[in-house]
Parts: structure tokens; sequence; C-alpha cells
């Protein structure tokens, strides 16, 4: 039963994914994302990262998607504006994601895969929240800094002058 599941969620990411980049509305494109966000938080349930999950959903489909949709719609006529698939490098772009897909086959198969039997889920917020206000509180405040510094700088370059 579990395999079935994976393997729609599967295939619900995987097409709504291609939705994404082949359909010519950009509202229907943003819908699809949606679908790809929630198909990638299943995919993390089933890594058993929970607390990678929640992220996922608040940040990306609460945050980021919501933000985007909202762009969309408030901005005046994008509504009907269909995009152009018009592309020169197609044959370029196929040879890419052949050579992309044919290494990361050549990985599955030749990875030795660890089955464990019955095991217990990490507690992965737990391990994440020792790890950031312990070991890395360093490196994850200077990173919260330098976020700070680039949308300070973002605002001021945005801003129109009087």
């Amino acid at each position: 039963m579990a395999d079935m599941v994976f393997w729609i969620i599967v295939g619900i990411t995987i097409g709504s994914a291609f939705m994404v980049v082949q359909s010519k509305s950009l509202l229907y494109s943003a819908y699809a994302l949606l679908f790809t966000f929630v198909g990638v938080t299943g995919l993390y349930v089933f890594l058993w990262a929970d607390f990678l999950a929640v992220v996922q959903v608040v940040v990306y489909v609460g945050g980021i998607l919501v933000l985007i949709i909202f762009g969309i719609m408030l901005t005046n006529k994008i509504t009907s504006v269909n995009i152009s698939h018009a592309s020169m490098q197609k044959s370029a772009g196929a040879i890419v994601v052949l050579g992309f897909v044919g290494v990361l086959g050549y990985m599955v198969f030749n990875t030795p895969w660890v089955e464990l039997a019955n095991a217990e889920p990490a507690q992965t917020a737990e391990s994440l929240g020792h790890l950031l206000m312990m070991d890395y509180l360093l490196p994850f405040e200077a990173a919260s800094l330098l976020l700070l510094g680039a949308l300070i700088g973002a605002t001021t370059l945005s801003r129109k002058e009087n």
C-alpha cells in the first residue's frame, strides 16, 4: 500500500512540474506549482523528514506560492498573457536532460540501498534545533545578517527617488 501511495505522489509531482513548464497560462503554471510543492512535501514525509515537510508547506506553499498567485492576480492584464514556448535550444536541452537522467539512473541502480525494518523515525526537529542553536549558531546568525543586508539593499534599490 505504501509503495502505491509513493508512486502516486511521484506521479503527481512529476506531472505537475511538467505542467508548470508546459502551460501557456501563467496562472495555470502557478496552480500546477502548488501541486508540485505538495508532492515534494509528500516525498519528505516518506523520507521521515517531518520538519522539512512542515517547512515546505509553510514557506513554499504558504508564503512564496501565495505571493506569486497574488502578484499574478493583482497585476493588471497579466492573467490573459500567453507564454511563448518558442525555443531554438530544444535539442541541446534534451541532450542535457538525457545525460542528467542517465547519471541519476546510474547512481540509483549502483547504490547499495539500506532498508531498515521496523525502524523508528528520527526526531528531526529536535536534532535540527540542537545543531542550529548550539553547533552552527554563528554561521546561522551570519547568514541571517547577510539576508537582512540583502533585503535592505533590495528595498533601497527598488524605491522611487523623489
